[in-house]
């Protein structure tokens, strides 16, 4: 349903990142939006140290990976399906990967510029955004904040500047 809200408050949004876990929240805005007829550009977002989902991008066919490393958990998929790839594969325009690192900044740059706690797969649009600030420069962007479920132990490190160790 958060799909319809986004695209019902905001319909002329050019492009929307959303963090990849098992495939349901970026096959629902891909759904809606098409539902919608809009235009916006769908771009998934996995952990580099997850990276199932984008390698299934690239190559048009599940593809599992033996691990899934990431303190990002909610991005942690090893086993991709073939149903929610198709959707994506349909209509995604890319899968961006971040880094855990990157990850963790964005985790600090909710917390300090808008006060909002964001867990580890939360954070990673705002993460692959900050990296393609200069693709979608002058752009109207959403992001999906999908959560706050992170662990104080992680959530002291990343404040303190760091990365938490997976």
């Amino acid at each position: 349903t958060y799909a319809l809200e986004l695209f019902t408050a905001a319909r002329d949004l050019d492009a929307v990142y959303v963090p990849i876990g098992m495939g349901s929240g970026i096959c629902g805005l891909i759904t809606v939006r098409d539902l919608l007829g809009l235009k916006t550009e769908i771009i998934g977002v996995v952990a580099e140290n997850a990276p199932a989902f984008a390698l299934s991008f690239e190559a048009g066919r599940p593809v599992p990976t033996p691990t899934a490393r990431t303190f990002a958990d909610g991005m942690a998929c090893r086993d991709p399906q073939a149903e929610p790839l198709g959707i994506i594969l349909r209509g995604a325009a890319r899968i961006v990967r971040v880094s855990e690192d990157e990850i963790a900044e964005a985790i600090r740059v909710y917390y300090t510029a808008t006060h909002n706690l964001a867990e580890g797969a939360g954070a990673g649009p705002l993460a692959a955004l900050i990296k393609e600030r200069e693709r979608l420069g002058g752009k109207r962007v959403g992001l999906i904040l999908s959560g706050g479920n992170i662990d104080m132990a992680a959530f002291r490190e990343i404040l303190a500047g760091r990365t938490p160790a997976v």
